[in-house]
């Protein structure tokens, strides 16, 4: 009976758990190498943003764009190493952010004004801009806000506002 039951555990270790260890473990490798290059490559993007003498809010975005898609890529890899099925998990991702893209759209309409700010530039740090009623010096464009700040208080303005109201902006003189 002893010898029956040792044969059984040996070979459920021998033929399921060490390719399951091996797989977890070829994963990890996986996604910390993405992670590795993905710090290689941020470090890249942001010695050619200075080269390019980007903004530094644009300069922030592009490395936070760059690392999360890599790191993404890196976790789809490593699911794929473990044998999930990635298609069927991208397939519903690809639903499931439709449904969710709807329930997110200031929060998307912010980001999409964020980017095209970022992009023509119609406004830096340091500019004195006023937009629906509220005033400030701008100190920071982000992807979600514009923040402002006066005398007294810091404002945060939707991007989407920024895009969608009339803005008076005052240049900063240097």
């Amino acid at each position: 009976m002893e010898i029956a039951l040792d044969q059984t555990v040996s070979e459920f270790w021998r033929q399921t758990l060490v390719p399951v260890l091996i797989n977890f473990g070829s994963a990890i490798l996986i996604f910390l190498g993405y992670w590795i290059f993905a710090r290689i490559v941020r470090g890249l993007v942001n010695r050619f943003a200075i080269s390019k003498g980007l903004m530094p809010d644009m300069t922030a975005i592009l490395l936070q764009i760059t690392e999360v898609s890599l790191l993404l890529f890196g976790a789809i890899s490593a699911l794929g190493t473990m044998g999930v099925d990635v298609w069927a998990l991208i397939a519903g991702l690809g639903l499931a952010g439709f449904g969710i893209g709807f329930a997110l759209k200031d929060l998307i309409s912010n980001f999409l004004s964020g980017l095209l700010i970022l992009i023509y530039n119609p406004f830096t740090r340091g500019d004195k801009v006023t937009v629906a009623g509220q005033g400030g010096m701008v100190v920071e464009i982000n992807l979600r806000y514009t923040v402002l700040k006066d005398e007294e208080k810091k404002i945060l303005v939707p991007n989407s506002s920024m895009f969608s109201n009339v803005v008076i902006v005052e240049r900063k003189t240097t």
